[in-house]
């Protein structure tokens, strides 16, 4: 087996600085993107109340009409 290849000091450089990079980019990005998620889960649990007491009130409608057929 070969002895490892002493790798220069500027390629090091280089790939620490777009790792670093790469995370504030990250950080930045996560950041920019939260407050959208929220609101989309926010608007998203609104619509899920709403569309549920639909299928309830739909449920109960059907529910009603049905009774009055089978008497």
């Amino acid at each position: 087996m070969l002895p490892p290849v002493a790798v220069s000091p500027l390629i090091k450089t280089a790939r620490w600085s777009a790792l670093l990079l790469g995370v504030l980019y990250g950080k930045q990005r996560f950041e920019y993107l939260k407050p959208i998620a929220e609101e989309e889960r926010r608007v998203e649990e609104a619509e899920k109340k709403i569309r549920e007491e639909q299928e309830r009130i739909y449920k109960q409608l059907s529910e009603a009409n049905s009774e009055t057929i089978l008497k």
